[in-house]
């Protein structure tokens, strides 16, 4: 949810739908569709058509067309965090419990931040052309089921499976799963594990950030005997509960910047925290954001169509049952009791991707080729699990 808000689309699902589907509330709804349609219709109040075409001319091109807008946020949000890190605390390194060794480190775990988003970025996700269409049909077969043999038809091509035509950046990419408004790119078959890194380690980047801080004013705490101090000028008793009011008073008012950085990385590692888990559970079980949501339509498709079928089973059994003369009552209990049963029925969803827990992780620990139009082996790449979560080329 948080990543179709910032990038303003929810590819090959509605509005409507996707809410209804993760059960949010109509206070979230308003919170993020709601308010900006109540937004466009004071625009249009004010300003009249003229003011409208503006809006859906700014809508356009910041979410509908590939910009760089949320790369320069990206880029302002993590120098100015560095930067406000450096002025306010690198003065106290090294300190009581923190070796100057972490002014370069924290550059350094910056920088590969920053690599790391360049590569995302910039890589190619995996673009589908006349070129390269052949080897990407051999890498995963149709499960007719979500993906089923056709032709795109913006590109003219074959759709390979588990592919999708990115209506942002007008291609067609190869295992699919989102357009990223923060890379201004596709996350698909080349780029997932950059992607998968990337968010990995600006979680790291931010614990790292809240333990360095709490470090530096844990040293601070301890060069100022602020606890010597509370307990044997101010008599205050020398228990956690009875000095923590007073330190956190005077943490607050001599390092509030450090304080208010501290809580801002906790939320942010926090949201990258659930983002992770929720990616690493779709690679883990060889799926992607793109078929989850195919999955959902496709269930739920299904659901209805089984409901509709044991509706009509039960009506043409209730139907049956009352036309005969003996024992009336007992036939409406067995109808009741047989349409609930029907109506209990479960729609699976069946994965042919997943090839179980184990083998999943090691398909994404495992040395991947990639093949030529002929035939012909001309690269390979390798990469650990825990950093590059699954490989951006096709299988043999």
């Amino acid at each position: 949810m948080v990543q179709g808000v910032f990038t303003c689309k929810f590819d090959k699902i509605s509005k409507t739908n996707y809410f209804l589907a993760h059960s949010l509330s109509e206070s979230t709804f308003f919170l993020t569709f709601g308010a900006y349609d109540y937004f466009r219709r004071f625009i249009h109040f004010v300003c009249g058509s003229r003011g409208s075409n503006a809006l859906n001319s700014v809508e356009y091109y910041c979410c509908d067309r590939p910009n760089p807008i949320l790369q320069i946020m990206y880029l302002g949000i993590i120098g100015a965090t560095y930067y406000f890190i450096a002025t306010s605390s690198f003065g106290y390194i090294p300190g009581y419990y923190l070796s100057g060794l972490h002014r370069y480190t924290s550059f350094l775990a910056v920088g590969v931040g920053i690599l790391l988003f360049l590569l995302t970025s910039f890589s190619d996700s995996g673009t589908v052309n006349s070129a390269n269409v052949s080897q990407y049909l051999s890498a995963y077969p149709y499960d007719n089921i979500i993906f089923t043999e056709k032709e795109c038809s913006t590109c003219k091509i074959p759709k390979p499976a588990r592919s999708k035509h990115c209506s942002i950046c007008d291609r067609c990419v190869a295992r699919f799963d989102h357009h990223c408004g923060w890379m201004n790119n596709c996350i698909g078959e080349r780029n997932t594990r950059y992607f998968m890194a990337f968010i990995l380690w600006h979680f790291l980047i931010c614990i790292y950030g809240v333990v360095a801080l709490a470090l530096i004013l844990a040293g601070r705490l301890k060069e100022s005997k602020v606890i010597h101090i509370l307990t044997e000028y101010y008599g205050i008793e020398n228990s956690l509960w009875a000095l923590a009011p007073h330190v956190v008073q005077w943490l607050l008012g001599a390092y509030n910047t450090q304080i208010l950085i501290m809580m801002f990385l906790a939320v942010v590692s926090l949201l990258l925290a659930g983002f992770f888990a929720y990616h690493a559970k779709l690679c883990l079980s060889n799926t992607t954001t793109n078929e989850s949501f195919k999955w959902h339509e496709y269930l739920s498709w299904q659901r209805k169509v089984s409901e509709a079928k044991a509706s009509a089973e039960a009506l043409k059994a209730s139907l049956d049952e009352l036309g005969q003369e003996r024992k009336p009552q007992i036939s409406k209990w067995k109808a009741f009791f047989r349409r609930s049963r029907l109506e209990e029925l479960e729609v699976v969803k069946n994965n042919m991707y997943d090839r179980g827990f184990l083998n999943n992780i090691h398909e994404i620990e495992q040395i991947i080729g990639i093949l030529s139009v002929d035939g012909t082996l001309i690269s390979s790449a390798s990469f650990f699990c825990g950093a590059m979560w699954h490989s951006g080329c096709p299988r043999m």
